[in-house]
């Protein structure tokens, strides 16, 4: 009782957050923004972060702290529930091969760009990497456990993600006509062009939606096959980090627990008998545990910190934006014709 205490202050705090950023998200001007609730829930932790927070730390960093690490596992498990093995299924293995190459390739340039062209630490190149490669913020979030990475390196990596992944709604519709007249794709294949190349859920959805209704579809279960990668990712990420930090004295691989009940989560919702009436409140609830950890996030982060990152995390995700415009347009004919 006495840590629940402790820690309330701090829950209530981001809950509170939560809650506006959810409200907020569904306002016809954000939506057109293409603001999720994430995005509005982390800019509003900032806000007060670097204003009223500090008087408030002493009373709610216990529960801050809980939201940014317990909830947001938690939160992760519980993304499981958005997609079926049936979804996978669906989009056959031309799909899965396209996202797979998509997410490899993208994050492999990002760790070589980041670390040897710009300097950055390996950490920054991880998390902006993952936030490119796999879903936007959510990725960035999950793969922080494993990187222990500073909440400002976190909110730079969230920041390139919200800048390139709001262009992509306004230029993937844009680029809508010339696919389909230049470069062969049909509405089905612009749609997992789409899921395989933007960051945020949320973002595929309204550039699907604003190409052409024909799109949505594959674009949507595309986008949560990659989804689903992010805990064979973490869980690779996991291994690869230990074998190159022997310096640091870690000789064992950390498997990410969260990331293992996240394929157990997926699987369970894949069962005929799985009552399908609880998926709403269960991604509703994911949905607030989410805006609470991205919360909880913004209120750590300082301005000062994030400016002292610099120009280059921005030019290195301006850069791996490029590259899946381009290269994920090279990939997605690629493997169409291989598969046609």
């Amino acid at each position: 009782m006495q840590k629940i205490r402790y820690a309330l202050p701090g829950l209530l705090l981001i809950l509170l957050l939560a809650l506006c950023a959810l409200y907020l998200a569904e306002l016809p001007v954000f939506q057109h923004l293409g603001l999720s609730a994430l995005t509005l829930a982390i800019l509003g932790g900032m806000l007060l972060g670097n204003t009223l927070y500090p008087q408030l730390a002493q009373h709610s960093h216990v529960g801050v702290s809980f939201g940014k690490q317990q909830l947001l596992r938690l939160s992760i498990i519980l993304y499981g529930f958005r997609l079926t093995l049936q979804d996978i299924a669906g989009v056959g293995a031309s799909g899965l091969l396209i996202d797979l190459l998509v997410l490899s390739s993208t994050f492999a340039l990002s760790i070589w760009l980041g670390t040897r062209l710009f300097g950055l630490e390996r950490k920054s190149a991880i998390l902006i990497g993952a936030g490119s490669s796999i879903c936007g913020a959510a990725a960035v979030l999950a793969t922080e456990p494993v990187v222990r990475g500073s909440p400002e390196k976190v909110a730079v990596a969230v920041a390139t993600v919200v800048v390139f992944g709001t262009a992509s709604m306004f230029l993937y519709p844009l680029f809508y006509s010339l696919a389909l007249h230049w470069l062969g794709f049909n509405p089905h294949s612009f749609g997992v062009y789409t899921g395989s190349t933007i960051q945020e859920v949320a973002q595929v959805v309204a550039a699907a939606h604003a190409a052409a209704p024909g799109t949505e579809a594959s674009a949507v279960i595309t986008k949560m096959i990659r989804v689903m990668m992010l805990a064979p990712f973490l869980i690779g990420l996991s291994a690869w980090m230990a074998r190159n930090e022997k310096s640091e004295g870690k000789t064992h691989i950390t498997i990410p627990w969260f990331a293992v009940a996240f394929i157990a989560m997926t699987a369970l919702h894949s069962l005929p008998r799985f009552p399908r009436q609880f998926d709403h409140t269960i991604l509703t609830l994911d949905n607030l545990l989410l805006s609470m950890a991205m919360a909880a996030l913004g209120l750590t982060t300082h301005v000062a910190a994030i400016k002292q990152a610099g120009f280059k995390p921005l030019l290195l995700a301006g850069i791996l934006f490029l590259y899946l415009i381009i290269g994920g347009a090279i990939i997605n004919i690629g493997i169409t014709r291989v598969f046609a």
